[in-house]
């Protein structure tokens, strides 16, 4: 069996919880059948049954399109092209809406079984439209026309499999839950100290970690108004970059400068660490924080819980599947507004009750131990990448 991926990101080029999803089903599918990769890059690579091909993205051709629009022109002209070269694949599995019209192109184009993995759902992201403007219209378009003509779709939790059948017309027994995964003997505790040493980061004072990109979806603002309430010995690390538009990037400077007036130990990391720096700083967290206001399945916790850190998360989407309330963390409710776009009903008392369970995890010691081997247990029981590619295996075997 082979199997054609379409993904924008692909190693060295990642900057989310797809990205790496899709660089970790792909090594363990290759263990099983040939991966065909084909991604947004210069990659160019060939290791044993694993093929990587990157493709163009910046196609001066755009050059001087409107500034929110070139992204998603840029998106569809690199999609063609992943198309260019025939495949004798078995299957097209494609990975966010970025690569989604090149699976439509081939399953319409050469009849190749299409499979979606709904990382996230475009309806249940207004605020895309800040970066895309119209193009979000487009987006949405893409993403419901793959989607709705799928043959398989992967929801990567039961709550995102009731959100794709909430929003788009889609015969439920073509949806299937595979969870996302990790590598267990990556994620693993380090005493590594390099990069809290680089960032100065007190390893005698408590520390509580946010990882992830700065946007919306991912409510960083929420986590940087709720640091006025934190305990004022404990540290705050934000290891946050890529900003999805410039309005944001300088919505989070000018946050965390304003908090930085009356506190000096809030560190912000504003770029994408490597792994290897990134599961030092897990490894060392007393509490990891994940205040999304949206999250399929938030991809971090699991791996702040592989790395034995007890997690504060909110309540929402597939996060209720991944951290067990009372157990591996403490979830946060979120009463969010029904309408887009989404944002907590009350966003002070959504930043005070984060702060409330960040502070009773640093004042507990004994809580976070357990919290952290629970944390542990539950990712070696659910979410080994090795039972998962084999679930995405016979999906696969239903379509051929």
């Amino acid at each position: 069996m082979k199997v054609l991926f379409y993904t924008r990101e692909f190693p060295p080029y990642v900057y989310g919880g797809a990205g790496v999803h899709v660089e970790y089903l792909a090594d363990e599918l290759s263990k099983l059948m040939e991966v065909d990769v084909r991604c947004f890059g210069d990659q160019d690579s060939l290791n044993g049954n694993l093929t990587v091909k990157g493709f163009p993205y910046d196609n001066p051709a755009f050059a001087d399109s409107n500034s929110k629009l070139k992204a998603v022109f840029q998106t569809l002209s690199t999609c063609i092209h992943m198309n260019a070269e025939d495949s004798n694949a078995d299957v097209v599995h494609c990975h966010t809406w970025y690569a989604q019209f090149a699976g439509i192109v081939a399953k319409l184009c050469y009849g190749i079984p299409l499979v979606i993995t709904t990382h996230s759902l475009e309806p249940l992201r207004p605020w895309k439209r800040e970066q895309l403007g119209r193009g979000y219209d487009a987006s949405s378009w893409v993403e419901k026309t793959a989607i709705e003509m799928a043959d398989a779709v992967i929801a990567v939790s039961k709550e995102t499999k009731e959100d794709v059948l909430k929003h788009f017309n889609v015969n439920e027994q073509k949806i299937k839950v595979i969870y996302n995964g990790i590598n267990l003997q990556e994620y693993v505790v380090t005493n590594e100290t390099s990069t809290l040493e680089a960032y100065g980061i007190d390893q005698s004072k408590p520390y509580v970690l946010f990882v992830g990109r700065i946007t919306r979806q991912k409510g960083i603002i929420h986590l940087v108004n709720a640091i006025k309430h934190i305990d004022s010995d404990t540290q705050i690390v934000l290891c946050a970059g890529a900003p999805d538009t410039p309005e944001i990037a300088k919505e989070m400077e000018d946050s965390v400068a304003e908090v930085k007036k009356t506190r000096k130990n809030v560190i912000w990391i504003d770029k994408m660490l490597e792994k290897k720096e990134v599961i030092q700083l897990y490894s060392h967290a007393d509490v990891f924080c994940c205040p999304s206001i949206y999250e399929p399945f938030g991809i971090i916790n699991i791996e702040a819980m592989a790395c034995k850190t007890a997690v504060v998360a909110s309540a929402v989407g597939g996060i209720k599947e991944v951290v067990v309330n009372g157990e591996t963390g403490i979830l946060v409710p979120l009463e969010q507004q029904t309408e887009a776009p989404f944002e907590p009903v009350n966003p002070d008392k959504f930043s005070r009750d984060l702060a409330s369970g960040i502070n009773t995890l640093i004042k507990n010691k004994a809580l976070r131990e357990t919290m952290a081997k629970n944390g542990r247990k539950r990712v070696e029981d659910y979410f080994d990448w090795t039972a998962i590619a084999k679930q995405v295996q016979e999906l696969y075997k239903s379509l051929t």
